[in-house]
């Protein structure tokens, strides 16, 4: 590897984007040297990624010059996996690793749903994020510009609400599904800092992403974290470095058989919202159906079939298969009665 100190990795973000801040808490934790810059800022230099997402990870080439550029945080953390030795977030059971990017998929997945609903739903959220978005890349930023990019994105970020499921039908939906899991969190952290032992896995980070917006950037969901689950708010302040931790070679994982019983609330909410929309949104693409209808709690949800969920339940349903016979039957043990069971069946 090319990556020192000297040719650092590049992160390249954004502060509103729960995803870059997800990367570089990893980087953090892990002790992998890079170096942050804003994108699309005056100091970005960074090369096209291969699609228009962020963050970017940029690997130096041999003389420190930038080399390829990659997007989408998850595989981002498996690569970094295969060549970054210590402080892994992924557990070395395999069983356990594969609840653990479960969890992780529910972060990236549906509880970014309620980070999309929330900011753009709710007219202060709305104002805040359409001023602070575009300064971010620009601090000199003209008022008569500031104004036409505060249009500009709030119009279009408005505009696709429906795509990632925040209507008016759906929002009990998604605002009781914050509630219960800010609930679950609260509870987790009567007993444990993260959700598989002393130590985070990529889940803690999948759902941490989501929560720099959700208890931490955005006005209604920060007052309904501070007044119900005000400990998650102090983890989120935690989780974004973890540089400190201490960390004792492959130890301080539980073990899928004694997992918290706030994490098995979790996967028993995971089996109650995600899954069930990642069914249904897989069969409407399968059947080439206009919307995806499935129920949560007791109420109909529907939203337009979303392509790439689709490739991350094949993802995660090919990682359910490539398991042995003897882990399969363990995680299916503690997916039991949960009912994350329909996404492997």
């Amino acid at each position: 590897m090319n990556i020192t100190s000297e040719h650092p990795l590049v992160l390249a973000g954004q502060y509103g984007s729960p995803y870059t801040l997800k990367m570089r808490a990893v980087l953090r934790y892990r002790h992998i040297p890079f170096r942050w810059v804003l994108r699309d800022s005056k100091w970005d230099d960074t090369p096209t990624p291969p699609v228009p997402l962020i963050p970017v990870i940029v690997y130096p080439n041999k003389d420190g010059s930038h080399g390829e550029a990659t997007v989408d945080s998850s595989p981002q953390i498996m690569r970094l996996e295969g060549e970054f030795a210590g402080r892994s977030t992924v557990p070395t059971d395999p069983a356990l690793a594969f609840i653990d990017s479960l969890i992780e998929d529910y972060g990236d997945e549906w509880v970014t749903k309620m980070m999309y609903h929330y900011r753009w739903a709710y007219q202060d959220d709305i104002d805040k994020a359409g001023k602070l978005l575009p300064i971010s890349r620009n601090l000199q930023m003209g008022s008569d510009q500031a104004q036409q990019m505060y249009d500009y994105i709030t119009t279009r970020q408005i505009s696709r609400r429906e795509l990632v499921g925040s209507t008016e039908l759906n929002q009990p939906i998604i605002e009781s599904s914050y509630e219960r899991l800010l609930d679950i969190m609260q509870e987790q952290f009567a007993t444990n800092d993260f959700m598989l032992g002393d130590r985070p896995g990529r889940g803690d980070f999948g759902i941490y992403g989501q929560f720099t917006q959700l208890v931490k950037w955005d006005p209604t969901s920060m007052a309904v974290a501070a007044k119900r689950a005000i400990k998650t708010v102090n983890w989120t302040d935690r989780m974004d470095d973890l540089s400190w931790l201490p960390v004792d070679g492959d130890s301080g994982w539980v073990t899928l058989e004694d997992l918290p019983a706030a994490t098995r609330k979790l996967l028993a909410e995971i089996g109650s919202t995600y899954a069930p929309f990642m069914v249904a949104n897989a069969q409407a693409l399968m059947s080439g159906a206009d919307e995806a209808v499935c129920e949560i709690h007791g109420q109909t949800y529907r939203q337009g079939p979303f392509a790439y969920q689709g490739k991350c339940l094949k993802w995660l349903r090919d990682d359910y298969a490539a398991l042995s016979d003897a882990d399969r039957l363990r995680v299916d043990a503690a997916l039991d009665g949960t009912g994350c069971e329909v996404l492997f069946t």
